[in-house]
């Protein structure tokens, strides 16, 4: 009876997965291979399973990777791509640095106030994250909340053009983002052994040496989380590029968006989501990696 459980409860996520995310994987990877034509389905499948094994061969020496040369040669793509990595990383950094000094005070606050920082830090997910980007046009447009402080201050003479740009686009991530930046940086700091630290500077560091050789090393797993956590999404966001960067924001997530329902491109924006895919795997692999080796490592 044991065994039997265990081994249901491995299958399920497995199943999961397989019915979940390799399936419809399988399915885009294959449309990718297709040639467009407009009809229903709007293109005509080249890698047909329908002759069976025998066919199945067949098929694997005429594939067809029309799309994925012309996404490498299209400077539209090429230009998306980078674009879309571009703001994602910098992001990223963005909101590493302010996350992380929100998720310390939150780790070296009393026991009695940390719930009510997470609380705080939680409370964004309450409300829709369609309805939270809508509020920044409201912020940042002209006439807006931020532009009226900034003039009844006497900080500014003329309203500042923020919306429509990519500064808005890198506001909206990092405000989005900013608790999956926060929460696991917290776990990892939350158990820091702050003994340590006293013990360092009683060898002799000074406050920062300490910080630096032993919170912000042994905080690194946390960081490397957030970091993924925000990167990843960040790279393909279409939200908030489309609501606060107007269409002089070029990101993957918008030209897909446009290829398959404004262009009905079922074979180049299935391409695209492979090719994102892969370079999104890269990262993930390497973090696994790298977690495998240092459990390796304690033990």
């Amino acid at each position: 009876m044991g065994n039997a459980f265990r081994r249901i409860t491995i299958f399920i996520p497995y199943f999961w997965l397989l019915v979940f995310f390799l399936l419809p994987f399988l399915i885009v990877f294959r449309i990718s291979l297709s040639i467009l034509e407009y009809g229903s389905p709007p293109y005509v499948p080249q890698f047909d399973l329908s002759a069976g094994w025998s066919g199945f061969w067949d098929n694997l020496r005429l594939l067809n990777f029309e799309n994925y040369q012309f996404l490498a040669t299209d400077a539209l793509y090429r230009n998306a791509y980078i674009s879309s990595l571009t703001i994602a990383f910098f992001s990223t950094l963005m909101t590493l640095a302010i996350g992380f000094p929100l998720a310390y005070g939150m780790a070296r606050a009393s026991e009695g106030l940390r719930p009510i920082l997470l609380m705080l830090v939680i409370l964004p997910f309450w409300t829709s994250f369609l309805i939270r980007v809508y509020a920044w046009i409201g912020i940042l447009k002209p006439e807006g909340l931020l532009n009226q402080l900034l003039l009844w201050l006497g900080v500014i003479d003329a309203p500042l053009t923020i919306l429509n740009t990519n500064t808005a686009v890198y506001i909206g991530i990092v405000y989005s983002y900013l608790p999956f930046m926060v929460l696991p940086i917290y776990a990892t700091l939350e158990k820091l052994d702050y003994a340590l630290i006293e013990a360092a500077q009683d060898l002799g560091c000074t406050a920062l040496a300490a910080f630096w050789k032993v919170t912000l090393r042994l905080s690194v797993p946390g960081i490397a989380a957030g970091c993924l956590l925000v990167f990843i999404p960040a790279v393909g966001e279409f939200v908030i590029p489309d609501l606060l960067g107007g269409s002089r924001t070029l990101m993957i997530g918008k030209v897909l968006w446009t290829e398959f329902f404004n262009n009905g491109d079922w074979t180049i924006s299935s391409a695209l989501a492979m090719v994102l895919l892969t370079v999104l795997v890269v990262p993930i692999v390497l973090f696994q990696n790298a977690q495998a080796k240092a459990t390796e490592r304690q033990k």
